[in-house]
């Protein structure tokens, strides 16, 4: 508060001021940064968008018409819930054929396909009916555990080598007739993408995208500092901070089973699905934390790493030199390991 009056009086420019007080003052009359934020629901989920300085003739309707349209043209590409989407209509279809979809598409689908194959199959956008056989998908709660038959039933329409891509011209084709597509796993990382683009194609240099946990930072934030990120400890009370991470043009996912979770007949049963055994994943690991130079590739890898748990899936970002926190719940407590890469991003260490 004793800073603040200073704001009244003009800039200093007598040179025989203390230094103490002509830094104060100078500080004081430092115009602050424009800070335009950006947020509301999208994707089922919601969105938080930041941005420091912007170019001159760039405002907050411009910025937000380049959200909104990105937003509406990946939900009319890749929705599973709106039915005229392309890719409801091609789970809907039950032709072996090439069914044209548009390149933002393939390349996501592509994209979850690499990871696929590194990861054997931990990453599996195809993972739909046995995600809504245990209740964790759209089509409602878990009422009772299925048994070893109705889950190697459901495996029979689940995987992701039964699915081609075609670049030129941009088509999938599945091969089998009732094979279907989900895209959550990577397609709000590939909005923070395209956002990020269009911000840069603008001019825009400094900003920060968070889609439903998905973020992307570039330049400075309104202290000019680097974007500093909070990794949230896995536990289900009130959000606080285990670690901080600082972002320059590169990405961070979370992924983890902290709050998503069913509990039946005394049993916990995570919502996470592993495609290999048709069942939910089962190990220690409360949360996953990946840094990639795009929020498609962190989103692909959180999911695969939280599926393989906290010894194959640590030993795979270790082969790939992905920088990854391990979180791990260690009794009443948690420990953490952390892949080659990861720890210069620690602005604030774990604890």
């Amino acid at each position: 508060m004793g800073a603040l009056p200073f704001m009244r009086y003009p800039c200093p420019v007598n040179t025989r001021t203390y230094v103490s007080l002509a830094l104060l003052l100078l500080t004081a009359c430092t115009p602050a940064p424009d800070l335009i934020e950006l947020a509301g629901p999208a994707q089922g989920t919601t969105y938080s968008i930041k941005i420091v300085d912007p170019p001159r003739g760039i405002d907050r309707q411009s910025l937000q018409s380049v959200v909104d349209e990105v937003f509406a043209n990946v939900d009319r590409q890749m929705s599973g819930y709106r039915e005229d989407s392309e890719l409801s209509r091609f789970n809907r279809s039950s032709s072996t054929d090439w069914f044209d979809v548009s390149p933002d598409v393939v390349k996501v689908v592509a994209a979850a396909a690499q990871v696929s194959d590194l990861s054997q199959g931990a990453l599996d956008i195809t993972v739909a009916p046995l995600v809504n056989l245990w209740g964790m998908g759209a089509g409602g709660e878990l009422r009772d555990v299925p048994d070893t038959q109705r889950i190697e039933q459901a495996r029979q329409d689940v995987g992701y080598r039964r699915l081609a891509v075609r670049n030129a011209p941009a088509a999938l084709r599945k091969e089998l007739p009732q094979l279907t597509v989900d895209l959550n796993a990577v397609a709000p990382g590939y909005t923070v993408d395209l956002i990020a683009q269009r911000f840069a194609a603008m001019g825009v240099t400094n900003f920060m995208i968070d889609v439903g946990g998905e973020v992307r930072a570039r330049g400075r934030n309104a202290r000019n500092e680097l974007w500093r990120i909070a990794v949230e400890r896995p536990v289900d009370d009130e959000p606080e901070p285990y670690a901080i991470v600082q972002l320059d043009d590169i990405a961070v996912t979370t992924s983890g089973e902290y709050r998503h979770y069913v509990m039946r007949d005394g049993h916990r049963y995570s919502h996470t699905i592993d495609p290999r055994t048709g069942r939910p994943v089962e190990h220690r690991l409360a949360s996953v934390v990946v840094i990639m130079p795009t929020a498609i590739e962190a989103d692909a890898w959180t999911t695969a790493l939280n599926v393989l748990g906290e010894e194959a899936g640590y030993a795979l970002a270790q082969r790939q030199r992905i920088p990854a926190m391990f979180i791990v719940a260690n009794g009443a407590g948690f420990e953490h390991r952390m892949t080659a890469g990861f720890e210069r991003f620690l602005a604030v260490a774990p604890r």
